[in-house]
């Protein structure tokens, strides 16, 4: 997925990963921030339950000092794993999705990404880094 108002490239694919080892807000991930970079796109994320009891989370999009609610005490079930997004969701430079479990050890939190850049990144460019 694309924003048609800018030309857009993408500059990597990515997965940010969490274990939800306590009950305090976690960052599960933020948007790079820069001149090159102007969006990201998350197409999956996967809450697994690892433990033999239902569980809840929350998850939530943070832009500067607003908190966006996407997904308030989502049930968990035992021993299984729930895809949240039915669509892709778009992350501005910066944003960031934050996770909190109900239950501490229980939960594990995939998100795949991509993340756009404003600028064609080259094969030479890329050996520079």
């Amino acid at each position: 997925m694309l924003i048609t108002s800018i030309p857009q490239y993408i500059q990597g694919l990515t997965n940010a990963k969490v274990d939800l080892t306590t009950t305090d807000v976690t960052t599960l991930y933020t948007a790079p921030s820069g001149a090159d970079f102007n969006a990201s796109v998350v197409s999956s994320i996967i809450v697994s339950n690892d433990s033999g009891s239902s569980d809840t989370i929350t998850l939530t999009l943070t832009n500067g000092s607003d908190v966006f609610s996407l997904f308030q005490v989502k049930a968990v079930a035992a021993n299984t794993s729930v895809e949240l997004l039915t669509r892709d969701l778009v992350l501005q430079s910066g944003e960031i999705l934050k996770a909190t479990a109900a239950t501490a050890n229980r939960l594990h939190v995939v998100a795949s990404i991509q993340e756009l850049s404003k600028t064609r990144v080259t094969t030479s460019a890329l050996a520079q880094i």
